[in-house]
């Protein structure tokens, strides 16, 4: 009977580890997702006039970042969602370099200026699944 309980609550426990998204390097995308939606921009309060974009990370292995569709070059503010102590999110392109932390959670923002160029946002420790791109012309 004890052994037969350790195997369940071991059962238990790496079933609520795949379900919330912990289950460590896999190569299986079936449940990523990297968008780039469109309308999303909006007018930042107190920035001076510069527009927002957001994006989120978590809490699967989801990774968005919306209103990239015909962006032009200029000043943004950057905020980011992230929803999981299990990634980050980490925005790269020409004069830009910010990221989340890995084992941080909540909301963070960031000033950036995007140039022509390609930007690519990833999650570092699953960059192969969570990952997106855009391009501003």
């Amino acid at each position: 009977m004890t052994r037969s309980r350790a195997a369940l609550i071991i059962l238990l426990v790496l079933l609520g580890l795949v379900l919330s998204g912990c289950g460590g390097g896999s190569n299986d995308t079936s449940g990523t997702t990297a968008t780039t939606e469109a309308a999303t921009t909006t007018e930042a309060s107190g920035s001076g006039g510069g527009k927002t974009l957001n994006g989120s990370v978590g809490p699967g292995f989801d990774i968005s970042l919306a209103g990239t569709d015909g962006l032009t070059a200029g000043s943004y503010k950057l905020v980011v969602n992230d929803q999981s102590s299990a990634h980050d999110f980490h925005l790269t392109g020409p004069g830009v370099d910010v990221s989340t932390d890995v084992a941080g959670t909540g909301e963070k923002s960031f000033d950036i200026t995007l140039q022509a160029g390609k930007y690519t946002f990833v999650c570092d420790p699953h960059a192969s699944q969570m990952n997106g791109s855009f391009t501003i012309g």
